[in-house]
């Protein structure tokens, strides 16, 4: 489940920069941003990824070869991608 706690950063916007340029408040959150919509210094709105979506490892690595279609850059994997990977491979049930 999702929770505040998860967001990498917030971004705190007025509803006039908001309405302006949406498409590019939903990157940001995409990328796990927490977005703050104000009026006035008040919060109106907060907006948050939904819960994590789950993909097979042939959608993860067809996002990939797309990603890198498209950008000519290769995905960059965190540090402990691989161990992850070998401990579900040899945790798995036939």
């Amino acid at each position: 489940m999702y929770t505040r706690h998860m967001a990498k950063h917030v971004i705190h916007i007025s509803e006039t920069e908001a309405a302006s340029d949406f498409s590019s408040l939903l990157k940001h959150v995409r990328a796990g941003a927490e977005v703050i919509i104000e009026s006035k210094s008040e919060p109106v709105a907060i907006l948050h990824a939904v819960e994590p979506s789950h993909r097979t490892i042939s959608e993860c690595i067809a996002r990939a070869k797309a990603y890198e279609e498209e950008t000519g850059e290769a995905p960059v994997l965190d540090t402990d991608f691989a161990e992850d990977v070998e401990k579900v491979i040899a945790d798995r049930k036939p």
